[in-house]
């Protein structure tokens, strides 16, 4: 009989619906379940495409001894991480102080009052390797309990007011005048620690686990562009190579396209078989800057590729971005029903043969094909993979053409030809869960690289997605006002509203959609949600941005996030985000609110600047001198578009971009900018203003005097 997870909308919560354990979700129901019975709450978090929650699942919460423990003696409570990521980021503060690390499935046990006093990761059913398994745990936990319970609740009181004096900072803040000599020494010893930390072989940074940590690289790029900076060769050489790695290795892709999540190994070989929709965002917005950084097309193809996935396999009806892609399913060829991670994406040496015939050569030793299978047994601990091969690039296209007589571009033909037949064999396969639900934020940080994509590639197909995908956020996750965001969507809107990463991540996709688009409404959009987001969630104290409302009883410690891991930290975008605003529409307040959130983490970032690398890229913007490009036009005419073309070929300097389309466009903008009320068209042609400083060079309508006054020194672009 299902539990009362089988009405949630989740498809995490719903795949724990059958489960034996009665699982509650996160709410007042369960905690008052709780108060009455004075039982402690076992406390679950996931996500529906996480290998390990499977795991987990299938081995404990299937079992009936756990069941019966955890329903006698506990109130179980499943909530998925990516519809309450206050709830999870609280709890996993509290792991990663208690065990010094952290991950999911996260497991917690909380007094009634939801304070934690014991937690851990994965838990296997019975004690094995070392390991203290589910039943043992649950067992001493329930008699402690019991007999202790007084010494359990000391512990959560211990344990909360530990994250109390670790995440809410005493004394003084830190003064805003400190800004400039701490941001230039925390850029400085950033760029050094990354650059000394890389990876020659592999690119990354660091050893195995290695994971697409995309704030490392757009940092790196940021390196490159700083003023004076001796390291600009360094930095993007860097950022390239780790770029080419991933392409090459297995946590590529190469017959779909798109990223999984992570590389158990250094080599960038073995995944971890998820695919999340912010990763592909992130990654892509770092090939496109490795595009304008080097020229290379090598990395306009890499942004294609993620973005043709997106588009084929996370993209709804209406425009809207799905969240993720399971690691698991079950083998190809029926008989076993049980999924196995990676399944989808792996090949015996005989399978590709009897597809691909000839090709299967080229194939074979393009991607490292065995007989035996590829991966080592040290890399593939549960066997799942024994007598198959992952796809993993193992030498350059013109070394495989060079052995089998081939030219580059007969081997490049016969090679896409063959990726294309696999990807209609491995589509009659078994699919992994595609997690079809539809979070604000990652259709945020999805809108943002489309709408780069289409600066960058001149595609318009790239900026009609990342529309659609905004409109379907402004109809079905914001109210009618829209100046209030929702967090889940999925058939319906998910009754909670957002969090700061959702306004935080729309609000800079507004922004970079609006310098794409030249549409006035989505800056306006931008405007109204950075207020709300004020409102909501910055610190007046202290400077920064929380990651949950306040008055929520449920939320035992507001967190300001310090830490930019797979997902930057909201403070670190809303502090770039009021920085681009400030200079858009010429506010004072927003500029000051910028410098506050940058030196509210200014400890964090000067001690340790790696750990918060997207803070940092805002730190370089808030140092540099305010520069503007202003369009006066037709973004519908040719010429416009010509003289837009050169804003986005190079990587530079940031700069922010506004356009004059019409009168009505003019009136608002001069409302709150002045000066560019007398910003006209130069004898009716598109016609660009560079400004520095609050100081505008003369006019121009050509993309070459563009060129010449965005990049002076530098050789014009072809």
């Amino acid at each position: 009989m299902p539990n009362a997870l089988a009405h949630e909308p989740s498809p995490y919560l719903l795949q724990h619906a059958d489960n034996p354990v009665h699982w509650q979700p996160w709410g007042e129901a369960a905690f008052a379940a709780a108060r009455a019975g004075q039982k402690p709450i076992f406390l679950s978090i996931g996500y529906s495409t996480c290998h390990w929650c499977h795991v987990m699942a299938h081995e404990s919460f299937e079992h009936p001894e756990v069941a019966a423990l955890l329903n006698e003696y506990f109130i179980p409570i499943k909530v998925d991480r990516e519809e309450r990521p206050d709830v999870d980021k609280v709890y996993m503060a509290y792991v990663q102080a208690m065990t010094g690390h952290g991950g999911w499935p996260l497991s917690a046990w909380l007094t009634p009052e939801l304070k934690p006093f014991y937690g851990g990761t994965y838990f296997p059913p019975e004690d094995r390797h070392g390991r203290t398994g589910l039943l043992s745990i649950l067992r001493t936990i329930a008699g402690g309990w019991r007999d202790e319970r007084a010494k359990l609740v000391a512990e959560g009181e211990r344990a909360l007011a530990a994250l109390r004096r670790h995440y809410v900072p005493t004394g003084p803040a830190v003064e805003e005048a400190d800004l400039a000599a701490a941001g230039g020494a925390a850029l400085a010893q950033g760029c050094r620690d990354l650059i000394e930390t890389f990876d020659p072989a592999h690119g990354g940074f660091g050893g195995a686990p290695k994971f697409p940590r995309s704030a490392n690289l757009d940092f790196l790029f940021r390196c490159a562009s700083l003023p004076g900076s001796n390291r600009s060769a360094n930095a993007v050489a860097q950022a390239a190579h780790t770029l080419r790695g991933m392409a090459g290795g297995g946590i590529h892709d190469h017959i779909g396209g798109g990223y999984h999540r992570y590389s158990v190994d250094a080599a960038w070989f073995v995944p971890h078989f998820e695919k999340m929709l912010y990763d592909q965002a992130q990654i892509a917005v770092n090939c496109l800057e490795a595009r304008q950084a080097t020229g290379d097309e090598r990395y306009a193809w890499m942004a294609r590729d993620i973005f043709d996935y997106v588009r084929r396999d996370l993209t709804g009806p209406a425009g809207q971005f799905y969240t993720a892609e399971d690691a698991d399913s079950p083998r190809p060829g029926g008989g076993d029903a049980h999924a196995v991670e990676g399944a989808f994406y792996v090949w015996s040496a005989a399978e590709l043969r009897a597809v691909l015939g000839a090709d299967a050569e080229l194939v074979g030793r393009h991607f490292g094909v065995r007989e035996e299978g590829n991966v080592a047994p040290a890399q593939d601990p549960h066997g799942e993979f024994t007598g198959m091969n992952l796809l993993a690039q193992r030498r350059p296209l013109a070394e495989t053409a060079a052995q089998l007589g081939l030219t580059v571009e007969q081997a490049s033909d016969r090679l896409q030809a063959a990726l294309g037949v696999l990807r209609e064999v491995r589509a009659r396969r078994p699919r992994p869960l595609r997690d079809d639900k539809v979070v604000t934020a990652g259709n945020g940080l999805m809108i943002s690289a489309l709408a780069r994509g289409a600066q960058v590639l001149g595609e318009p197909e790239l900026l009609a997605a990342a529309v659609r995908a905004a409109e379907f956020l402004r109809r079905e996750l914001a109210n009618d006002a829209g100046d209030v965001l929702f967090r889940c969507w999925r058939g319906s809107r998910g009754a909670s509203e957002g969090f700061a990463e959702d306004y935080a991540y729309l609000v800079q996709g507004l922004l970079d959609l609006h310098e794409a688009s030249f549409d006035l409404r989505w800056l306006q959009w931008a405007e109204r949600l950075q207020g709300t987001m004020d409102a909501r969630f910055w610190d007046e104290e202290r400077g920064g941005y929380y990651n949950s409302p306040a008055g929520d009883a449920a939320i035992v410690l507001r967190l300001k996030e310090d830490y930019d891991g797979a997902e930057p930290a909201p403070s670190s975008v809303a502090a770039l985000n009021l920085l681009r605003l400030a200079a858009l529409l010429n506010d004072e307040a927003l500029g000051r609110k910028a410098i506050r959130t940058l030196a509210a983490f200014q400890a964090q970032w000067s001690r340790a600047p790696q750990a918060l690398p997207a803070m940092l890229c805002a730190v370089a913007f808030a140092l540099e001198p305010a520069r503007q490009v202003v369009l006066v036009g037709d973004p519908a005419r040719e010429d416009f578009r010509a003289l837009a073309a050169p804003l986005h070929e190079q990587l530079g300097p940031r700069r922010v971009v506004l356009a004059i389309t019409g009168e009505a466009e003019r009136a608002w903008l001069a409302a709150r900018v002045p000066w560019l009320a007398e910003m006209r068209s130069v004898g009716g042609q598109a016609t660009a203003y560079v400004c520095e400083h609050f100081t505008c060079q003369a006019p121009v309508t050509t993309a070459a005097d563009l060129r010449r006054l965005l990049h002076p020194g530098r050789a014009a672009a072809p």
